[in-house]
């Protein structure tokens, strides 16, 4: 397998590891944001329609993280945990704890969400930075 398609296979792999964590994720935890926030406690978009956006949402993370970790000397579980820490750091933290701050999202909401995005950022690393 050449690089591009390896490249390829790992961001695919990565964006239905992530898919399948954060649906876990969201059924152990989707009871409480329905408790926190109206937007959830209504009926759902059906799975044939939250798959197909998620998994793009996914693939996206996974080729941005991938396109990363190849520019950057870091390599081997410490360096990826490293990684995906950081940009959680960056980014998802920092707009969750934006919205708590400025629109008034409960802690509680923001901080579901931010254990989300952090399982799928290790996972995301884990699987795209290895060598």
């Amino acid at each position: 397998m050449d690089g591009g398609t390896r490249r390829a296979a790992r961001v695919a792999a990565a964006a239905g590891a992530s898919f399948v964590a954060s649906s876990a994720w969201y059924a152990a935890f989707g009871s409480r944001l329905a408790q926190l926030d109206e937007a959830y406690a209504g009926p759902q978009p059906s799975p044939a329609v939250v798959a197909p956006v998620e998994l793009a949402r996914s693939a996206t993370v996974a080729a941005a993280v991938s396109v990363l970790a190849d520019r950057l000397p870091a390599r081997g579980p410490r360096d990826t945990v490293a990684l995906a820490t950081g940009l959680w750091a960056a980014f998802p933290a920092v707009l969750l704890s934006g919205s708590v701050f400025h629109e008034k999202v409960p802690w509680q909401q923001a901080a579901i969400h931010a254990g989300d995005w952090l399982l799928k950022l290790l996972l995301v690393t884990a699987v795209v930075g290895r060598d």
